[in-house]
């Protein structure tokens, strides 16, 4: 085969594990990912034979895999819009910092540690948790019940009558919100073939990156001219909105093709509808499924591989300082010189308008990296798809990360124009973007089986980088320099990537031979 013949591939809808025997790995077992397009072909060619009951199984209506373009491109659009409603949330806070410290008496670093740091904490175990629920129970009912538990909770907040009450209802909102930022692979996975999932993932993980700019910058013009509880009260409608398409239009995506014979509906129709989205369905259908033991020590049991722990570190150490950046941006700009900028709220909101930009520039730029990078692996390795092949796309967005945290730090120490902060600012979370979609990529396919660990491990650590971040990102920038502190952040992002990508790289195939999960 010489270029995947992406056409031909288009057709098939069929990720190449779920429809190809044995012969699909080179390697122990399913997640050693180096997947032979040969076989692939080969395997869609016995799908169309009337006479194989395997085809007919794999041509099953009830398959996510064979649902229309436009039914699945609907799941794939709310889980985006989901996927943004738990950094949607958080990010209000930094919009309404200012204002919260007036309203209950304290300051904005009391209003930060003590509100915005523990709910981006709380992000990441609420993800973990969301994983083991969804193993038993299915995708759909987790995402309902876990919106709307978050609604009330961010409810809570838009009411809330002094600080302990909005901190503790702020960090509640997080945890349960953050099932979509785990879900979200799983459902890519459920839904597209190996081919288009890394364009899908490109769609999905969009959500949540864009997802914390998006209400600094919205907000930040509300919250200068009205109440804070404002922000929190549009908020509250947009995750309304979310939980209404995911009540109405939303689709349980699992489908437990693993159990042979696959196993029926237990209702058909509205009835089954109802229950799927209540949880009913999924109490029935957990017999067929993993143990509550089997999906507690799973993450664990993930964690520790040594072909994803360093990864899953960078991945944090990334991510983690520029959720960091988005946090404590606001004080930079907010504070009077020498140390800050001194900006109104206008300002400061305008600003917000850079990652935003990014981010969507990201996406468009990781759609076709990502498409060439798979091609041009199959074509190199004669048909065969190495997994560490998705990590080319780390160097790129290393190299962009460690220039746009420069650029910021520049900018900042030296208070330069806002051209430069806004230059810094936007190539470090371009970075951010495509770095995060090739490390999704890449577990997804050594992993093929244990999707919603990876998306849960992958959301803790970036979420806990992140969540340290805030606490010594002003201090330091106040004692040492902007440029020190985003110089020195920039270059423990280059180390781990020089001491874990080429070595992935190198050893990858043969630790996923050793390693990985039967």
């Amino acid at each position: 085969m010489n270029t995947l013949e992406v056409q031909d591939l288009e057709k098939t809808g069929r990720k190449p594990r779920d429809s190809i025997s044995s012969k699909e790995v080179h390697g122990t077992d399913s997640d050693t990912s180096s997947i032979d397009v040969h076989d692939f072909h080969q395997a869609e060619d016995d799908r169309g034979r009337e006479d194989d009951p395997v085809a007919a199984a794999l041509r099953h209506p009830e398959d996510p895999q064979n649902w229309s373009t436009r039914r699945k491109a609907l799941q794939l659009f709310i889980m985006t819009l989901a996927a943004v409603v738990p950094d949607f949330d958080s990010g209000i806070g930094i919009a309404a910092m200012f204002a919260l410290a007036e309203e209950y008496d304290t300051t904005p670093g009391i209003i930060v540690n003590m509100t915005s740091n523990w709910s981006i904490f709380l992000l990441g175990w609420g993800g973990i948790f969301a994983v083991m629920l969804m193993r038993r129970y299915g995708r759909l009912p987790v995402l309902f019940w876990s919106q709307l538990l978050s609604l009330g909770f961010l409810i809570g907040c838009t009411f809330a009558p002094n600080l302990s009450t909005f901190a503790a209802m702020r960090c509640l909102a997080a945890f349960f919100g953050t099932a979509p930022q785990v879900t979200g692979l799983y459902i890519v996975t459920d839904l597209y073939p190996f081919h288009l999932q890394a364009r899908m993932l490109n769609i999905w993980t969009m959500g949540f990156i864009l997802s914390p700019f998006l209400s600094p910058f919205a907000f930040g013009f509300l919250v200068a001219r009205a109440s804070w509880r404002w922000a929190y009260g549009i908020g509250c409608i947009y995750s309304a909105i979310v939980v209404f398409m995911i009540a109405f239009f939303m689709e349980e995506t699992m489908y437990d093709r693993t159990v042979k014979p696959v196993p029926p509906r237990p209702t058909t129709g509205l009835r089954y509808r109802v229950e799927s989205l209540l949880g009913a369905t999924g109490v029935k259908m957990a017999k067929y499924r993993d143990s509550w033991k089997t999906v507690t020590w799973a993450p664990l049991n993930v964690m520790w591989r040594p072909h994803l722990l360093p990864l899953m570190i960078f991945e944090g150490a990334l991510f983690g300082f520029s959720i960091g950046v988005n946090v404590t941006n606001a004080v930079f700009l907010e504070e009077p010189a020498p140390l800050g900028f001194g900006f109104s709220h206008f300002a400061i909101a305008g600003m917000y308008g850079t990652p935003i930009v990014a981010v969507l520039l990201g996406e468009v730029v990781g759609r076709y990296l990502n498409d060439w990078i798979m091609r041009t692996s199959i074509r190199r390795n004669n048909g065969v798809f190495e997994a560490e092949s998705r990590l080319w796309a780390c160097y790129i967005a290393t190299v962009l990360y460690v220039v746009g945290f420069i650029v910021l730090g520049v900018g900042m120490q030296e208070h330069l124009s806002p051209a430069a902060l806004v230059m810094g600012w936007g190539i470090a979370e371009l970075a951010t973007m495509v770095n995060t979609v090739a490390v999704y990529a890449y577990a997804n396919d050594a992993f093929p089986k244990h999707q919603g660990e990876i998306s849960g491990l992958i959301n803790l650590f970036r979420t806990l980088g992140g969540f340290a971040v805030a606490y010594f990102q002003v201090p330091w920038a106040e004692k040492y320099g902007a440029l020190q502190t985003f110089g020195c952040e920039a270059a423990i992002v280059a180390a781990l990537f020089l001491m874990v990508v080429p070595w992935t790289q190198w050893k990858g195939r043969s630790l996923r031979e050793r390693f990985s999960l039967h």
